[in-house]
């Protein structure tokens, strides 16, 4: 961003949002895309395998929460990043691989 910014000769006093910087440089964020894609892929990798990930991932285990608010764990990310559905309906989907690799490939050419 401070890159975009010094390009556009944005001063750093400015008080201009990070959206608003994109926009006018006609870019989109493709970090956090690119990171939510390999989620996913690795998230489908782990829940066909059906090992210890697959319990620590959707959150299956015994122990006590730590104090304070909680963290944002990968499937409540992933659920908002593939569109409208439940944790239950993605892990419905990632058992059929090709249904999984198109919501995937949608979720990425959307840009959300």
């Amino acid at each position: 961003m401070w890159f975009l910014r010094r390009m556009l000769r944005i001063p750093w006093t400015a008080k201009k949002a990070n959206e608003r910087v994109l926009n006018e440089a006609n870019k989109r964020r493709s970090l956090v895309r690119t990171i939510r894609k390999r989620q996913a892929t690795f998230l489908g990798h782990v829940m066909r395998r059906g090992k210890l990930e697959h319990l620590v991932t959707t959150g299956k285990f015994e122990g006590k929460r730590s104090r304070g608010r909680q963290r944002e764990k990968i499937m409540d990310g992933l659920a908002t990043w593939l569109g409208p559905g439940k944790v239950s309906d993605i892990l419905a989907a990632v058992k059929d691989r090709d249904l999984w690799r198109d919501m995937i490939a949608n979720a990425y050419k959307q840009g959300t």
